[in-house]
Protein backbone atom coordinates (compact mmCIF):
# COMPACT_ATOMS: atom_id res chain seq x y z
CA UNK A 1 0.00 0.00 0.00
CA UNK A 2 1.43 3.43 -0.88
CA UNK A 3 2.43 5.72 1.99
CA UNK A 4 0.25 8.56 0.67
CA UNK A 5 -2.82 6.35 0.84
CA UNK A 6 -2.00 5.28 4.41
CA UNK A 7 -1.75 8.92 5.45
CA UNK A 8 -5.10 9.73 3.87
CA UNK A 9 -6.77 6.81 5.69
CA UNK A 10 -5.33 7.83 9.04
CA UNK A 11 -6.50 11.40 8.56
CA UNK A 12 -9.98 10.22 7.60
CA UNK A 13 -10.35 8.04 10.69
CA UNK A 14 -9.27 10.68 13.16
CA UNK A 15 -11.57 13.24 11.55
CA UNK A 16 -14.63 11.12 12.33
CA UNK A 17 -16.36 11.52 15.71
CA UNK A 18 -16.82 8.49 17.95
CA UNK A 19 -14.84 6.22 15.64
CA UNK A 20 -14.32 2.62 16.66
CA UNK A 21 -10.77 1.27 17.03
CA UNK A 22 -11.78 -1.10 14.23
CA UNK A 23 -11.72 0.82 10.94
CA UNK A 24 -13.35 -1.96 9.02
CA UNK A 25 -14.24 -5.23 10.73
CA UNK A 26 -13.01 -7.76 8.18
CA UNK A 27 -11.71 -5.13 5.77
CA UNK A 28 -8.09 -5.26 4.69
CA UNK A 29 -7.59 -3.42 1.38
CA UNK A 30 -7.28 0.29 0.64
CA UNK A 31 -10.45 0.24 -1.45
CA UNK A 32 -12.88 1.04 1.37
CA UNK A 33 -14.77 3.93 -0.16
CA UNK A 34 -17.53 2.07 -2.00
CA UNK A 35 -20.64 0.38 -0.64
CA UNK A 36 -22.66 -2.58 -1.95
CA UNK A 37 -24.67 -2.21 -5.11
CA UNK A 38 -28.32 -1.67 -4.22
CA UNK A 39 -30.91 -3.36 -6.40
CA UNK A 40 -34.66 -2.87 -6.50
CA UNK A 41 -36.54 -5.54 -4.52
CA UNK A 42 -40.17 -6.54 -4.25
CA UNK A 43 -40.36 -5.58 -0.58
CA UNK A 44 -38.35 -2.36 -0.81
CA UNK A 45 -41.36 -0.42 0.49
CA UNK A 46 -43.42 -2.89 2.44
CA UNK A 47 -45.41 -0.11 4.07
CA UNK A 48 -47.44 -0.06 0.86
CA UNK A 49 -47.76 -3.83 0.44
CA UNK A 50 -48.56 -6.90 2.49
CA UNK A 51 -45.66 -8.34 4.51
CA UNK A 52 -43.77 -11.27 3.00
CA UNK A 53 -45.28 -14.57 4.10
CA UNK A 54 -45.01 -18.20 3.14
CA UNK A 55 -48.04 -20.23 2.13
CA UNK A 56 -48.30 -21.53 5.69
CA UNK A 57 -51.26 -19.88 7.39
CA UNK A 58 -51.01 -21.29 10.90
CA UNK A 59 -51.85 -18.88 13.66
CA UNK A 60 -48.75 -17.34 15.20
CA UNK A 61 -47.28 -14.06 16.32
CA UNK A 62 -46.06 -13.59 12.75
CA UNK A 63 -49.61 -13.58 11.43
CA UNK A 64 -50.42 -10.77 13.84
CA UNK A 65 -47.71 -8.51 12.47
CA UNK A 66 -49.14 -6.26 9.76
CA UNK A 67 -47.33 -4.37 7.01
CA UNK A 68 -47.73 -1.23 9.09
CA UNK A 69 -46.30 -2.97 12.16
CA UNK A 70 -43.16 -4.18 10.41
CA UNK A 71 -42.66 -0.79 8.77
CA UNK A 72 -42.98 0.95 12.13
CA UNK A 73 -40.52 -1.47 13.72
CA UNK A 74 -37.91 -0.78 11.04
CA UNK A 75 -38.58 2.96 11.30
CA UNK A 76 -37.42 2.81 14.92
CA UNK A 77 -33.93 2.71 13.41
CA UNK A 78 -34.26 6.43 12.70
CA UNK A 79 -31.37 7.58 10.49
CA UNK A 80 -30.08 4.05 9.81
CA UNK A 81 -30.97 2.12 6.68
CA UNK A 82 -32.59 -1.07 8.00
CA UNK A 83 -33.10 -4.53 6.57
CA UNK A 84 -35.34 -6.56 8.88
CA UNK A 85 -36.69 -10.10 8.69
CA UNK A 86 -38.51 -12.32 11.19
CA UNK A 87 -38.98 -16.01 10.42
CA UNK A 88 -41.30 -18.29 12.39
CA UNK A 89 -39.35 -21.53 12.70
CA UNK A 90 -42.51 -23.50 13.46
CA UNK A 91 -44.74 -22.32 10.64
CA UNK A 92 -42.25 -21.12 8.03
CA UNK A 93 -43.89 -17.70 7.85
CA UNK A 94 -41.74 -14.62 7.23
CA UNK A 95 -42.31 -10.90 7.56
CA UNK A 96 -39.75 -8.41 6.39
CA UNK A 97 -38.96 -4.79 5.65
CA UNK A 98 -36.34 -4.37 2.94
CA UNK A 99 -35.73 -8.06 3.48
CA UNK A 100 -34.09 -8.50 0.08
CA UNK A 101 -31.96 -5.35 0.26
CA UNK A 102 -28.24 -6.23 -0.09
CA UNK A 103 -25.85 -5.32 2.71
CA UNK A 104 -22.18 -6.03 3.22
CA UNK A 105 -22.00 -8.81 5.78
CA UNK A 106 -19.17 -7.61 8.01
CA UNK A 107 -18.73 -10.58 10.40
CA UNK A 108 -21.99 -12.33 9.57
CA UNK A 109 -20.03 -14.04 6.79
CA UNK A 110 -18.29 -16.00 9.57
CA UNK A 111 -21.51 -17.93 10.13
CA UNK A 112 -21.63 -19.15 6.53
CA UNK A 113 -17.96 -20.15 6.48
CA UNK A 114 -18.32 -21.87 9.87
CA UNK A 115 -21.17 -24.06 8.61
CA UNK A 116 -19.15 -25.10 5.57
CA UNK A 117 -15.98 -25.76 7.58
CA UNK A 118 -17.78 -27.96 10.10
CA UNK A 119 -18.91 -30.20 7.24
CA UNK A 120 -15.36 -30.88 6.07
CA UNK A 121 -14.12 -33.10 8.90
CA UNK A 122 -12.23 -30.29 10.63
CA UNK A 123 -9.42 -30.97 13.06
CA UNK A 124 -9.62 -29.93 16.70
CA UNK A 125 -7.58 -26.86 15.78
CA UNK A 126 -10.04 -26.00 13.03
CA UNK A 127 -12.99 -26.39 15.37
CA UNK A 128 -11.32 -24.02 17.79
CA UNK A 129 -10.93 -21.49 14.98
CA UNK A 130 -14.64 -21.81 14.21
CA UNK A 131 -15.49 -21.37 17.88
CA UNK A 132 -13.36 -18.23 18.12
CA UNK A 133 -14.85 -16.82 14.92
CA UNK A 134 -18.41 -17.30 16.15
CA UNK A 135 -18.14 -16.52 19.85
CA UNK A 136 -15.53 -13.75 20.02
CA UNK A 137 -15.90 -12.76 16.35
CA UNK A 138 -12.16 -13.26 16.00
CA UNK A 139 -10.94 -11.81 12.69
CA UNK A 140 -7.63 -13.65 12.84
CA UNK A 141 -9.45 -16.96 13.17
CA UNK A 142 -11.68 -16.03 10.25
CA UNK A 143 -8.69 -15.11 8.11
CA UNK A 144 -7.34 -18.64 8.57
CA UNK A 145 -10.72 -20.29 7.95
CA UNK A 146 -11.32 -18.18 4.84
CA UNK A 147 -8.07 -19.38 3.30
CA UNK A 148 -8.03 -22.95 4.63
CA UNK A 149 -11.64 -23.79 3.75
CA UNK A 150 -12.05 -21.91 0.46
CA UNK A 151 -14.14 -19.04 1.77
CA UNK A 152 -15.16 -17.84 -1.69
CA UNK A 153 -16.47 -21.30 -2.55
CA UNK A 154 -17.97 -21.79 0.91
CA UNK A 155 -20.30 -18.81 0.49
CA UNK A 156 -21.67 -20.22 -2.74
CA UNK A 157 -22.01 -23.76 -1.40
CA UNK A 158 -23.93 -22.76 1.72
CA UNK A 159 -26.08 -20.28 -0.20
CA UNK A 160 -27.07 -23.01 -2.66
CA UNK A 161 -27.80 -25.57 0.07
CA UNK A 162 -29.88 -23.16 2.13
CA UNK A 163 -31.72 -21.58 -0.81
CA UNK A 164 -30.27 -18.11 -0.22
CA UNK A 165 -31.12 -15.97 -3.22
CA UNK A 166 -29.41 -12.68 -2.35
CA UNK A 167 -26.16 -13.94 -0.83
CA UNK A 168 -22.93 -14.09 -2.81
CA UNK A 169 -19.18 -13.99 -2.39
CA UNK A 170 -17.33 -10.64 -2.48
CA UNK A 171 -15.92 -9.16 -5.67
CA UNK A 172 -12.53 -9.00 -3.96
CA UNK A 173 -11.56 -12.51 -2.74
CA UNK A 174 -9.51 -11.03 0.12
CA UNK A 175 -12.45 -9.14 1.63
CA UNK A 176 -14.72 -11.52 3.54
CA UNK A 177 -16.43 -8.55 5.17
CA UNK A 178 -17.82 -7.69 1.75
CA UNK A 179 -19.81 -10.88 1.32
CA UNK A 180 -23.25 -9.65 0.24
CA UNK A 181 -26.21 -10.79 2.35
CA UNK A 182 -29.86 -9.92 2.94
CA UNK A 183 -32.04 -10.05 6.04
CA UNK A 184 -34.33 -12.63 4.41
CA UNK A 185 -31.35 -14.83 3.63
CA UNK A 186 -29.98 -14.61 7.16
CA UNK A 187 -33.18 -15.94 8.74
CA UNK A 188 -33.36 -18.68 6.10
CA UNK A 189 -29.77 -19.57 6.96
CA UNK A 190 -30.73 -20.11 10.60
CA UNK A 191 -33.64 -22.29 9.55
CA UNK A 192 -31.18 -24.34 7.49
CA UNK A 193 -28.63 -24.59 10.31
CA UNK A 194 -31.21 -25.70 12.87
CA UNK A 195 -32.20 -28.61 10.61
CA UNK A 196 -28.59 -29.65 9.96
CA UNK A 197 -26.14 -32.02 11.71
CA UNK A 198 -24.12 -28.93 12.69
CA UNK A 199 -27.00 -27.51 14.72
CA UNK A 200 -25.83 -28.30 18.26
CA UNK A 201 -22.25 -27.24 17.66
CA UNK A 202 -23.15 -23.94 16.01
CA UNK A 203 -25.78 -23.09 18.63
CA UNK A 204 -23.34 -23.84 21.45
CA UNK A 205 -20.68 -21.61 19.91
CA UNK A 206 -23.10 -18.73 19.34
CA UNK A 207 -24.51 -19.14 22.84
CA UNK A 208 -21.02 -18.70 24.29
CA UNK A 209 -20.51 -15.31 22.63
CA UNK A 210 -18.28 -13.08 24.70
CA UNK A 211 -19.40 -9.63 25.85
CA UNK A 212 -16.24 -8.17 24.34
CA UNK A 213 -15.03 -9.32 20.93
CA UNK A 214 -11.47 -10.35 20.18
CA UNK A 215 -10.75 -6.87 18.78
CA UNK A 216 -12.13 -5.16 21.90
CA UNK A 217 -15.48 -4.19 20.37
CA UNK A 218 -18.53 -4.29 22.67
CA UNK A 219 -20.81 -7.00 21.25
CA UNK A 220 -23.75 -6.15 23.53
CA UNK A 221 -26.13 -4.74 20.96
CA UNK A 222 -29.11 -6.01 19.03
CA UNK A 223 -30.01 -9.57 19.98
CA UNK A 224 -26.87 -10.40 21.94
CA UNK A 225 -27.63 -10.35 25.64
CA UNK A 226 -31.40 -10.60 25.15
CA UNK A 227 -32.92 -13.28 27.40
CA UNK A 228 -33.72 -16.40 25.39
CA UNK A 229 -31.63 -15.39 22.36
CA UNK A 230 -28.33 -16.30 20.71
CA UNK A 231 -26.89 -14.42 17.76
CA UNK A 232 -23.98 -13.56 15.50
CA UNK A 233 -22.96 -9.91 15.46
CA UNK A 234 -21.32 -7.88 12.72
CA UNK A 235 -19.75 -4.42 12.58
CA UNK A 236 -17.68 -2.52 10.06
CA UNK A 237 -16.65 1.07 9.38
CA UNK A 238 -16.68 1.96 5.70
CA UNK A 239 -15.31 5.22 4.35
CA UNK A 240 -16.42 7.90 4.02
CA UNK A 241 -18.88 7.56 6.92
CA UNK A 242 -20.94 4.34 6.83
CA UNK A 243 -21.21 2.34 10.03
CA UNK A 244 -22.49 -1.22 9.61
CA UNK A 245 -24.04 -2.92 12.63
CA UNK A 246 -25.81 -6.27 12.21
CA UNK A 247 -27.40 -8.75 14.59
CA UNK A 248 -28.89 -12.05 13.43
CA UNK A 249 -29.98 -14.92 15.61
CA UNK A 250 -32.74 -16.98 17.20
CA UNK A 251 -35.18 -15.84 19.89
CA UNK A 252 -37.08 -18.16 22.25
CA UNK A 253 -36.22 -21.17 20.02
CA UNK A 254 -39.11 -19.98 17.85
CA UNK A 255 -38.08 -17.01 15.71
CA UNK A 256 -35.05 -16.32 13.55
CA UNK A 257 -34.52 -12.57 13.48
CA UNK A 258 -32.12 -10.54 11.35
CA UNK A 259 -31.56 -6.82 11.82
CA UNK A 260 -29.09 -5.37 9.31
CA UNK A 261 -28.26 -1.67 9.55
CA UNK A 262 -26.10 0.93 7.88
CA UNK A 263 -25.78 4.34 9.49
CA UNK A 264 -24.40 7.23 7.39
CA UNK A 265 -23.52 9.23 10.51
CA UNK A 266 -20.06 7.81 11.13
CA UNK A 267 -21.06 7.58 14.78
CA UNK A 268 -21.01 4.23 16.58
CA UNK A 269 -23.21 5.41 19.43
CA UNK A 270 -25.94 6.56 17.05
CA UNK A 271 -25.70 3.33 15.06
CA UNK A 272 -25.91 1.25 18.23
CA UNK A 273 -28.97 3.16 19.44
CA UNK A 274 -30.65 2.56 16.08
CA UNK A 275 -30.16 -1.21 15.96
CA UNK A 276 -31.15 -1.53 19.62
CA UNK A 277 -34.35 0.41 18.97
CA UNK A 278 -35.31 -1.82 16.05
CA UNK A 279 -34.54 -5.00 17.99
CA UNK A 280 -36.47 -3.84 21.04
CA UNK A 281 -39.50 -2.94 18.93
CA UNK A 282 -39.43 -6.27 17.11
CA UNK A 283 -39.17 -8.36 20.27
CA UNK A 284 -41.85 -6.32 22.03
CA UNK A 285 -44.26 -7.07 19.20
CA UNK A 286 -43.38 -10.77 19.09
CA UNK A 287 -43.58 -11.29 22.82
CA UNK A 288 -46.78 -9.30 23.19
CA UNK A 289 -48.51 -11.88 21.01
CA UNK A 290 -46.81 -15.04 22.30
CA UNK A 291 -46.56 -14.20 25.99
CA UNK A 292 -43.48 -13.77 28.21
CA UNK A 293 -40.34 -15.70 27.40
CA UNK A 294 -38.92 -18.44 29.57
CA UNK A 295 -36.59 -17.26 32.35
Amino acid sequence: MRWTLIVLLVVAVFAIPDASPCLAHGKRSADISRGPDVVDTDDADISHTDPDTSETASSSAISDISATDISDIAAAGSSSDVGLAIFDLQTGQVVSQQGDKPFYSASLSKLLVAVDALRQQPSDEDRDLVRRALSASDDNAMDVLWTRFDGMGAIGRVAAEAGLTGTHAPDDPSQWGEVVITANDMVRLYDHILASPERDEVVAMLSSATATAADGFDQAFGLLGVTGAYAKQGWMYYLPSDVYLHSAGVVDDRYAVAVLTTSPTGNWTTARESINAVTTAALAKLRATTGPTRP
